[in-house]
């Protein structure tokens, strides 16, 4: 069975502040944890390669469930310490790959080109493209070899303005998801703020919060094993 390839991101604080952020950690553990019991095998890359920072905010959600995974060597030496560089993964190795949040993510996924490569590869060899939360950064600014943004006139949704707000940060993003996704095609869908939602449309699924990831997984899992 080929495997997931799960993103996360190395920046470890907002941009021009000396606050922390990084991984959204639960975003990372609780997909890995519905992944790997259905079958699947995960990789993890990183835009630099090498560490990956936990936003401590992360840590104040964890349950016995993301405990399990975190405390995990093989997690901790390859999803947090060694993850991969970008020139070392083989699109052709993916079934899926999976952009996490966090919002560190909002500086280093965007702009990515070599991620975005590898995306676009996996996802014209017929595979899905997943997110949750800020990790739909990832996808907004991807093209295909005609030039057009993939999200052209699907429906995805992504951390909100609302949820942005509400966490404090709308001042130190750089832009807000729904505005970039609606800017590039997409028809931006979204429910009250911190509920669960995962929405699918094709072979993009992407999921609004950090109490999303299980329904995105299980949204995934279900289109494979149908």
């Amino acid at each position: 069975m080929k495997k997931i390839l799960i993103i996360e991101t190395n920046i470890q604080r907002y941009q021009n502040t000396n606050e922390p952020t990084g991984l959204w950690l639960g975003e990372s553990t609780e997909f890995v944890d519905e992944v790997t019991k259905a079958g699947f095998l995960v990789d993890f890359v990183s835009p630099k390669g090498g560490f990956v920072p936990l936003d401590p905010r992360s840590m104040k959600y964890v349950n016995d469930n993301i405990m399990h995974v975190y405390e995990n060597p093989d997690f901790i030496q390859h999803g947090l310490i060694h993850t991969l560089k970008p020139s070392q993964v083989i699109p052709n190795d993916y079934f899926a790959i999976y952009y996490t949040g966090g919002h560190g993510v909002m500086w280093d996924f965007p702009d990515n080109v070599e991620i975005q490569q590898i995306a676009l590869k996996i996802y014209q060899n017929n595979g899905y493209l997943l997110s949750v939360c800020h990790g739909i950064a990832g996808l907004l600014n991807i093209r295909d070899s005609n030039g057009n943004y993939i999200i052209k006139g699907k429906n995805i949704t992504g951390f909100t303005k609302t949820e942005e707000i509400i966490a404090g940060k709308r001042k130190i993003v750089p832009f807000l998801n729904k505005s970039v996704a609606e800017t590039h095609g997409a028809v931006f869908k979204q429910v009250r703020f911190y509920k669960e939602f995962a929405i699918k449309d094709g072979r993009i699924i992407t999921g609004q919060n950090p109490f999303s990831v299980r329904a995105v997984a299980k949204i995934f899992l279900k289109e494979v094993y149908q």
